[in-house]
């Protein structure tokens, strides 16, 4: 459990081009100066006329983060250190961002006085042996052009998975199982299973399927034909792959780090897929 006094700082992050998320930010802003110090990123403080800096020089104890789950994805990106996040979903589905709108004063005024931090695995990912940004969701692999596909081989700990060829690959987190790789035809996994799920994109083969491998695996995947192809991080970070490019992919050492709330995985399945 950690505590939160005046003395330290809350950061401010938020999608404030929307006029809806920038008033909400103007409202919880106003509600907390009294009884913590706010640094916001540079876009948020222009806005609102208060302190600012660059993400990666937030130097916090907690930052609030308001819009959809790509405002948080592209927040971790930019950190330089770990540090709790508060999600307020300002955007359509949030699972990263879970907070309401209606709620998001009382859980930030309630995680001002104490919180806990709930760690998510994040994955390593390598293309040639240079590291990329961290992945909270997934890492995916695909065509670069439409209704060209690409031929590819996955191992896991040396040994072969598949030689498919497909539109591309999604290896993803439990966090980001109910993200992209939900979309292709994978499994939902609660975040406290501790695996990395494999979802072919479009294969051209039938006995391909997505599988689910447990996180301490070493994946290799190796691309074999000389088409165009793009490796993307959470939607946030891309770079071109070439033939005979090997990206290799494991579980992370560097955790991501959320402020715990109330509700559980399962109910936010329930509440932002089914009903």
């Amino acid at each position: 459990m950690n505590n939160v006094d005046k003395k330290k700082k809350i950061g401010i992050v938020s999608k404030c081009e929307e006029p809806d998320v920038a008033n909400i930010t103007k409202t919880i802003v106003k509600n907390i100066q009294g009884i913590s110090s706010i640094v916001a990123d540079e876009n948020t403080a222009l806005k609102l006329k208060i302190d600012g800096c660059q993400v990666e020089n937030m130097d916090v104890d907690i930052i609030i983060c308001l819009g959809g789950d790509g405002t948080i994805l592209r927040t971790l990106q930019r950190l330089n250190r770990a540090i709790p996040i508060l999600g307020i979903n300002m955007g359509v589905v949030g699972f990263l961002a879970n907070v309401s709108q209606k709620d998001a004063l009382n859980v930030i005024k309630s995680s001002l006085k104490h919180f806990e931090i709930e760690y998510r695995a994040r994955l390593d990912v390598c293309v040639n042996g240079t590291k990329l940004p961290y992945a909270m969701n997934e890492v995916v692999v695909l065509t670069s052009r439409p209704a060209k596909i690409v031929q590819f081989t996955i191992f896991v700990d040396e040994t072969e998975l598949e030689t498919l060829r497909a539109d591309g690959v999604v290896f993803a987190t439990p966090t980001g199982s109910t993200a992209y790789a939900m979309s292709a035809g994978g499994p939902i996994v609660d975040p406290r299973v501790d695996a990395t799920i494999i979802v072919p994109l479009a294969p051209y083969k039938l006995s391909a399927r997505p599988s689910v491998v447990p996180a301490t695996s070493k994946i290799r995947f190796e691309l074999l034909q000389a088409k165009e192809a793009e490796i993307v991080v959470d939607g946030q970070f891309s770079k071109p792959v070439m033939e005979h490019d090997v990206i290799t992919i494991t579980k992370s050492d560097n955790p991501a780090l959320f402020v715990k709330t109330d509700k559980t995985f399962f109910s936010k399945v329930r509440n932002m897929l089914i009903e």
